[in-house]
């Protein structure tokens, strides 16, 4: 038993009887939607169509979200139906990052994850899902796509149907019938503007932050009136601006119409900022490791500060992540009820794991207990690495956001701690004092900037497969985030500590690099975090 839902675009009247179902069926809050009705207008007067396509969970047979959960509140069951279970979920939103087909949402009212659960409760019971019930046109057809008697087996057997991102490999089980790109593909329309049927408010919960911003500015309200007004003239001079909306239909170019409301940035500043903290504490371990490992002495005082130093910012990255979850309450779920395939889970246990084993090596130099030191430190050094570069597995995992899914990102993760680590030992050196071992601080740095520059280079320049990858690398090097970019992430955080240091000697003009790289870094994974979240998934 597999079951399965198709919509027939060729009965769909746009009525969205099945989103109000859905709202009843599940009490539903105000601002989010289990299942809704996209609408798409195309062509160009008066050979124009409006196209509606029911949106909702794809109850994928490799679901991206049950494999990124970290606690299972997302489980298939043994019918193919995805269901959820809000009892367990902490609210980190990795299973928003991993959909690919932008299903699931925060409920304002619990703050966890929800989505369509294909009515589990109703198919139980004998009953078809709320949606299918309600549908006027029987444009609906859900079942079980294994039996060749069902209605749906017979429709797959018979009918051309298509698929939404096939090329994810998530393997959905919400086929359309007639389907149409201009619809099924995020990237085929612009986002909607504000207008009768597309001014969503964005008003509830997780989602309330952009509502005035994004609904009420004067060059949208102006260019509304135009188009009510039928000045295609004054339209046509305003084409401009941002928001071309009401242009679009005159040229015969695709437009959204009614649309969801746009999520927008769930990670926040608070995953930027365990990225950056992350990246101290590993650095600051694994430079005297180097050190060591180079032959160089290291004395108790600068162990101390190395523990230390990496305790406090493991604390801070532990910290950050806890403010990211909508339910912080839970957050020990991710270790007392830990789903393994996610890397959200590997990750809690590699923070726990390299905090102990820094512990220990900080009590046994203050203890001067030399005995096993070697092979600890081996150990929390592979560790370290693991902790420095586990987030870009985790990103990998958010199949909705393709950019993260370049192979470079681990080297990414790693050379920024060594950069990290550098810094901070430049400046700890004010406090404790200049030793022997750090005279490699300065050639490390420089290797390490290098590779970096190299590695932005390679992130950026990669033949990228999709057109999401390929418009957040125009918004980080030509869009939004250009200043950013140029100025402070390549300018101040690589290419002037890199000139100061190979060209310049003195205690400071290291620490004005060290700061320059850390301000460059703070800025790198702000915008490695926020841009590719501003491409809609649906």
């Amino acid at each position: 038993m597999k079951y399965g839902f198709i919509i027939d675009n060729r009965k769909c009247i746009g009525c969205h009887a099945c989103t109000t179902a859905c709202k009843s069926e599940h009490d539903v809050p105000v601002g989010v939607n289990r299942t809704y009705v996209k609408q798409v207008e195309k062509g160009e007067f008066p050979d124009t169509r409006r196209i509606f396509s029911v949106m909702r969970c794809n109850h994928c047979t490799d679901a991206p979200c049950v494999e990124i959960c970290p606690v299972e509140a997302l489980y298939t069951r043994e019918d193919g139906i995805v269901d959820f279970d809000n009892n367990r979920c902490i609210g980190c939103k990795s299973c928003m990052q991993a959909c690919p087909y932008d299903a699931l949402y925060i409920d304002p009212d619990n703050n966890t994850a929800a989505k369509c659960n294909y009515c589990a409760h109703r198919v139980d019971v004998g009953r078809e899902p709320a949606c299918v019930t309600v549908c006027p046109e029987h444009a609906i057809i859900a079942g079980d796509m294994e039996n060749p008697l069902t209605e749906i087996s017979q429709l797959l057997a018979r009918q051309a149907v298509k698929v939404r991102k096939p090329e994810k490999g998530t393997n959905p089980n919400l086929f359309y019938i007639d389907g149409d790109d201009a619809s099924l593909v995020p990237e085929a329309t612009d986002k909607s503007g504000p207008g009768l049927w597309n001014s969503q408010a964005r008003g509830v919960g997780h989602f309330a932050k952009a509502a005035e911003k994004m609904m009420h500015t004067n060059d949208d309200v102006d260019l509304l009136q135009m188009t009510i007004d039928n000045d295609i003239e004054a339209a046509y001079q305003r084409k401009d601006t941002e928001n071309p909306n009401y242009i679009d239909v005159l040229s015969g170019k695709a437009r959204r119409v009614y649309d969801t409301p746009d999520k927008g940035i769930l990670w926040g500043w608070e995953v930027s900022a365990y990225v950056f903290t992350k990246a101290i504490s590993a650095g600051a371990f694994l430079i005297p490791f180097l050190a060591i490992m180079l032959g160089y002495e290291v004395s108790p005082t600068a162990k101390l500060w190395s523990a230390g130093i990496s305790l406090v910012f493991l604390a801070l990255t532990g910290l950050f992540l806890v403010m990211d979850l909508d339910r912080p309450d839970r957050f020990l779920n991710v270790l007392l009820r830990p789903q393994w395939k996610s890397w959200l889970v590997k990750g809690g246990y590699t923070i726990t794991v390299f905090g102990l084993l820094v512990t220990i090596w900080g009590a046994m130099t203050f203890f001067e207990i030399q005995a096993g030191e070697t092979i600890l430190l081996w150990i929390t050094a592979a560790f370290a690495i693991l902790l420095a570069i586990y987030t870009a597995f985790l990103f990998a995992q958010a199949k909705g956001r393709d950019f993260w899914q370049s192979p470079t990102l681990p080297l990414h993760m790693l050379v920024h701690s060594v950069m990290a680590g550098v810094s901070i030992f430049v400046l700890a050196a004010l406090i404790f004092g200049q030793e022997d071992w750090m005279s490699i601080l300065k050639n490390t740095l420089i290797i390490a900037l290098v590779v970096n520059l190299f590695t932005l280079i390679t992130e950026l320049t990669i033949t990228h497969p999709t057109t999401s990858a390929k418009t957040v690398v125009k918004m980080i090097t030509k869009g939004r985030y250009k200043n950013l970019f140029w100025f402070v992430t390549v300018l101040i955080g690589n290419i002037i500590p890199l000139a100061l240091l190979y060209f310049g000697n003195g205690e400071m003009l290291a620490v004005v690099s060290g700061i320059c790289v850390l301000v460059g870094i703070v800025i790198t994974e702000k915008i490695w975090v926020e841009a590719p979240q501003r491409i809609p998934l649906a």
